[in-house]
């Protein structure tokens, strides 16, 4: 438990201080955690040997990601200061790198057969979406108008939420939400961790409200909240099933108490999509 809290500490404190700075360092970071999840994730579902450091899908996998966010480092400081052209270049920038990385594995697949079987070229791609190309969209959250108020409100969708469940499931929970994927998730909980992360996106709101006036976001913020809650609990709901699928415990060991990168952030690769493109359709981003 001590260890837990200690690296939950030293995760908190990362988090805010990428999050204030934004740009290359929060790049950066996002980055470094998008490879080690997709590594995890390789290793996982079967595309990397158990103690196979890197293979050819997994290395392409890993330079597409590194252009994945340089590439969008370039469209932020070509297009920061026009949002909705930002939003349009990025999007049309995320959907060439998956193309492009889809096209690339089966390149490697054909070009090494019979060394790759067809399942695990499409396990490399899954973990590509799920881990960089997913992963991206927390940095890209952060880049929207009012990017810092988005950006917490990945962490109060997925980290409040699970808090607030944690406490209304010990509490109030009597009956099973996913009694087979995981018997101690209650709809109590759920609930609890709905209304806590609705409360505390409203507040967000305020805070939005405090720094720009005539800015107020209590309805979006709340839609946000309400649809990020539900999100983060699919998101963690899934990477469990993963697990299970494959007979594994932990994705990795990196950080002590928790796991590996995608036992810590589960839920924020989900919830951070869904809040981008929700900000885009409700604070008026949209380029189209």
């Amino acid at each position: 438990m001590k260890q837990r809290v200690i690296s939950g500490v030293i995760i908190a404190a990362l988090i805010v201080g990428a999050g204030v700075l934004g740009g290359y360092a929060l790049a950066a970071l996002i980055m470094v955690c998008s490879m080690i999840g997709f590594q995890e994730l390789a290793r996982a579902t079967g595309v990397l040997e158990p103690l196979q450091k890197v293979n050819p899908l997994t290395g392409f996998a890993l330079i597409m990601a590194a252009a994945s966010y340089i590439g969008l480092m370039v469209m932020q400081a070509r297009w920061g200061a026009d949002p909705k052209q930002l939003v349009f270049s990025s999007d049309f920038f995320t959907m060439m790198i998956i193309v492009v990385a889809f096209l690339g594995f089966m390149t490697i697949y054909v070009l090494t057969f019979p060394r790759f079987r067809s399942e695990q070229v499409m396990a490399a791609f899954f973990s590509f979406i799920y881990a960089p190309v997913l992963m991206g969209f927390v940095y890209r959250t952060r880049t929207l108008p009012y990017g810092i108020f988005m950006y917490a409100l990945i962490f109060v969708c997925s980290s409040v939420c699970d808090t607030c469940a944690l406490a209304a499931g010990m509490a109030f929970g009597k009956h099973k939400m996913a009694p087979v994927l995981s018997p101690k998730k209650t709809i109590e909980g759920a609930v609890g961790g709905l209304i806590g992360s609705a409360v505390c996106s409203v507040i967000v709101a305020y805070l939005v409200k405090l720094a720009e006036p005539d800015a107020d976001f209590r309805i979006q913020f709340l839609i946000i909240g309400i649809c990020g809650a539900l999100i983060s609990m699919i998101g963690d709901l899934a990477a469990s099933a993963i697990k299970r699928n494959h007979n594994i415990k932990d994705y990795g060991d990196l950080i002590p108490g928790h796991g590996g990168i995608m036992d810590r952030f589960d839920s924020i690769i989900f919830t951070a999509p869904l809040i981008y493109i929700l900000g885009v359709f409700l604070l008026g981003t949209a380029s189209f």
